[in-house]
């Protein structure tokens, strides 16, 4: 557990170090507040529009930091030659897996508390309502979501040997599950064998990420789905979670090292 959490700690550190949260964090800020500072049509509705647009913002934001991140752990070690006097300590393939994971899930996780720390406090004041508690169940759903993509962005990089390979790869699959992944079962369910059969198992196997969007919720003041469906959703992220890093873990373990 020692080598998991000093593993992750590494993960976190370089985060910092990097510029792409503060840019991402910076640009969403202030185009937030520029469409803010506008009153269109003297609407006092259009705040619904900004949190739509605010929302929007820290959900590609949070995505380009989950998979860059991951998508950089395992290849950087490779090329850098430092996963050679890393495995020469007693640390395992497998523990290099769940490190890098944790260090990433981690990372991610405080990125999207700095993110919606700036929605609460934008919404807030602009609506006079403090929805702390959907916010709150938001950012679980999310960080649960960003697990997944996280996990199989680390099994991708053992997979693809070239990191700019992965992240284009990942980026295309994220995004069509979450633009066409719940509509899959309706169009198999319109088209002849063996199309039919094909959509259908794509669509059952596949991580339903869109489950996990509640963005609409929020934006409508809708009530959010209970605690105990929340938990149910924590329950299949981390399914997907444990499955992309078994997935990795046994290519690691079977892939050759060289120098």
């Amino acid at each position: 557990m020692n080598n998991v959490i000093a593993l992750a700690g590494v993960v976190i550190k370089e985060l910092y170090r990097r510029k792409d949260f503060y840019v991402l964090f910076v640009l969403t800020a202030l185009i937030t507040l520029l469409l803010g500072s506008v009153n269109f049509f003297n609407d006092p509705k259009i705040v619904r529009y900004l949190k739509d647009i605010c929302l929007l913002l820290i959900w590609i934001s949070s995505l380009v930091i989950a998979i860059t991140t991951a998508a950089r752990q395992i290849p950087a070690e490779r090329e850098n030659r430092t996963i050679f006097p890393l495995l020469a300590k007693p640390v395992t393939r497998g523990q290099v897996i769940v490190g890098k994971f944790t260090g990433c899930w981690l990372a991610c996780g405080f990125t999207l508390l700095v993110f919606y720390v700036f929605f609460t406090v934008v919404s807030g004041t602009r609506e006079q309502n403090w929805n702390l508690e959907g916010i709150l169940k938001m950012v679980w759903l999310h960080w649960v979501m960003l697990g997944i993509v996280v996990a199989m962005v680390l099994c991708g990089s053992i997979v693809f040997s070239a990191p700019s390979a992965n992240i284009t790869i990942c980026f295309i699959v994220v995004v069509g599950i979450l633009g066409l992944g719940r509509y899959l079962h309706r169009v198999a369910l319109q088209q002849g064998e063996p199309v039919d059969t094909v959509l259908s198992v794509i669509y059952f196997a596949i991580p339903h990420l869109e489950w996990y969007d509640v963005r609409d919720f929020l934006v409508y003041d809708q009530h959010l789905a209970p605690w105990v469906d929340c938990g149910l959703a924590t329950l299949y992220g981390a399914a997907y979670m444990v499955f992309f890093m078994c997935v990795a873990w046994v290519v690691f373990r079977r892939k050759t090292l060289t120098v």
